[in-house]
């Protein structure tokens, strides 16, 4: 496992981000068939696929779903990408996080309301790799993110970090 530094020269993320808060009280939303209400409701909404390329799927309910820009994530939802896979996810706090091939992730507990001080990003790292660069919640109460891995946890304290975690060899 590796904890790898990244660059603070991430603009465009900033900017994307911004973009992306403007028009998110337009966006209509079109969720792919095969996802029961049920697993909407379980808990809120927490963010959105923003783009895949090549393989990548969300499971919801043990159910593989193709991941498609767009679509709704809720805590539980675990993330991953094949071979070739990438994919871009957009958190309600700007949050952003990039996955590179093989990558496996679940956002375990996520709370976003600002105007209250309820505010966690509780996420795991099965394996691969993430991109993180730091939303609302980290800038307002940054002791409340964590992003857990096998053999360890990062605690954000920063804005952006590049974390990769390995398969084991046998």
């Amino acid at each position: 496992m590796k904890v790898l530094a990244q660059s603070p020269c991430l603009g465009f993320a900033a900017r994307f981000a911004a973009r992306l808060a403007s028009l998110a009280p337009k966006l209509v939303l079109v969720f792919g068939a095969g996802v029961s209400t049920a697993a909407l409701a379980q808990d809120g909404l927490i963010g959105f696929v923003k783009s895949v390329t090549a393989e990548a799927s969300v499971t919801v309910d043990g159910k593989s779903i193709r991941a498609q820009a767009g679509m709704p994530l809720h805590a539980g939802f675990v993330v991953k990408t094949g071979p070739q896979g990438r994919i871009g996810v957009t958190l309600r706090d700007n949050t952003l996080l990039s996955f590179g091939p093989n990558s496996e992730f679940v956002v375990d507990e996520y709370l976003y309301a600002p105007g209250s001080g309820e505010l966690k990003l509780s996420a795991t790292l099965i394996k691969g790799t993430l991109q993180y660069v730091s939303g609302i919640i980290a800038k307002l109460k940054p002791d409340a993110v964590a992003i857990k891995f096998p053999g360890g946890v990062v605690g954000v304290r920063g804005t952006e970090f590049l974390l990769l975690v390995e398969e084991e060899k046998s």
